[in-house]
């Protein structure tokens, strides 16, 4: 698994200037295919490709790719695959330019994935989600997630990435913590006489997972707030690997990956969940999409002329820029066309996560709820850092601003106040 030691991040800027600088700005293709087995028919899953990100502008186009696997019933994932997108859009202003556009998805996705959960609970329904949602532009992949399904990556060049986090609360320690801090309990399900089975398990509710989409009967200790991951490419493109817990629960990543080496991804994800089912029987709805990021076929060209510009010249042109994150590394960059890590982030609390560090002045109206898009009149919005902990670096009318109700949400899941005390026996 990729740790912040081994990939640092890299501003997006630098990484787009440095495709200019070399003329790799061919966009890659997009090829996917999908495999299920169902046991209760809660798995459901979003295929969308060339959405055009500017309508009428074929080449700003971008791909979406949602796994939802439901519990307690299929209507939290029905829900989820109907309006996320929608949701997510939502929050990212207009007019902005490509490298805007995808610096923007990490906040909007969070913005989206809250909105998503906060209109379904006002449908009072009590099933849940767990989201693994990829949006790929161009050669930037960004991966949202909550739950324990999983998405992970193989570059051309090898390796390995992992763009989910797993959120289930037996592997999950800081969630646990999180959880308690809250108010919330984590345990194992007590069958009398002190003896304790299964997973551990967040009471009220006894769900297993610290983050999901839903969930109305189990409190707003399991929130909706997504783990991040932004990946670039280098051009020689990578495949894929989306699948629901009926796969991990069989298999490693490098299984996965081994067990379909060389398959198109229609016959890879057909592969991958044979090769579950052998490994574990159907205990699970299980559900897997694979999808080949691939340079465009082109003839050959004729062999480039000697290069004239020395060492020196390139090394400075793609000098890594200083930058006020500590896990930057000063690097000189020879070799431009690489895989790297854009950004990550799996907080859960809305006010680091909707805090914009990029200078997008137009990132959020003023008048606009952050979450939920609600139009707000003068003085109404309520600043993410109103209850700020650091004053001196946030004042409580700096925004982004959030209505009245998405206030409350935000309170709830922080544990400064109690809702959802229904009962549930639900588990994922």
């Amino acid at each position: 698994m990729s740790s912040r030691s081994e990939h640092h991040t890299v501003p997006l800027s630098v990484l787009l200037k440095r495709e200019l600088a070399n003329e790799r700005i061919e966009r890659p293709e997009i090829i996917h295919g999908q495999a299920s087995q169902s046991k209760k028919g809660e798995d459901f899953t979003l295929l969308k490709t060339e959405c055009q990100r500017m309508v009428g502008d074929g080449v700003s186009t971008y791909s979406v790719f949602g796994l939802f696997d439901g519990h307690n019933g299929s209507a939290a994932a029905i829900y989820s695959k109907e309006n996320l997108l929608n949701n997510v859009l939502g929050a990212i202003p207009l007019d902005l330019n490509r490298d805007e556009w995808v610096s923007a998805l990490p906040r909007a996705l969070v913005a989206g994935f809250v909105k998503t959960d906060k209109d379904f609970q006002d449908r009072a329904q009590t099933s849940g989600t767990t989201v693994t949602f990829v949006i790929i532009e161009g050669w930037v992949i960004t991966v949202a997630s909550v739950g324990d399904s999983r998405c992970i990556l193989e570059p051309a060049e090898g390796g390995i990435y992992y763009l989910s986090a797993d959120h289930r609360l037996e592997c999950n320690e800081e969630e646990r913590e999180r959880i308690t801090a809250s108010g919330g309990e984590v345990g194992r399900l007590n069958t009398g006489g002190g003896a304790e089975i299964g997973p551990l398990r967040c009471w009220p509710g006894g769900l297993c997972l610290s983050r999901s989409i839903g969930d109305m009967d189990v409190g707003e200790f399991i929130v909706p707030v997504p783990y991040v991951k932004q990946m670039k490419l280098s051009t020689a493109g990578g495949r894929l690997i989306v699948s629901s817990d009926g796969v991990w629960d069989a298999l490693s990543a490098e299984t996965a990956f081994e067990c379909c080496h060389g398959m198109p991804p229609d016959a890879a994800a057909a592969q991958i969940v044979k090769e579950s089912l052998q490994a574990k029987g159907l205990r699970d709805d299980t559900t897997c999409i694979v999808i080949d990021i691939l340079p465009q076929e082109k003839p050959l060209a004729p062999l480039p002329p000697s290069k004239k510009l020395g060492k020196g010249v390139f090394k400075s042109m793609f000098r890594r820029k200083s930058s006020e994150s500590s896990s930057y590394v000063e690097k000189e960059y020879i070799e431009p066309d690489m895989v790297e890590e854009i950004f990550e982030e799996g907080s859960a609390m809305l006010s680091e996560r909707l805090n914009t560090k990029y200078p997008l002045c137009n990132m959020f109206r003023l008048f606009t709820c952050a979450v939920c898009q609600v139009e707000m009149k003068h003085g109404e919005g309520i600043s993410i850092h109103s209850a700020s902990s650091s004053p001196q670096r946030f004042r409580p009318w700096d925004g982004p601003f959030l209505c009245l109700s998405c206030q409350e949400k935000k309170e709830a899941m922080e544990g400064k106040r109690q809702s959802g005390d229904g009962h549930s026996s639900g588990s994922d």
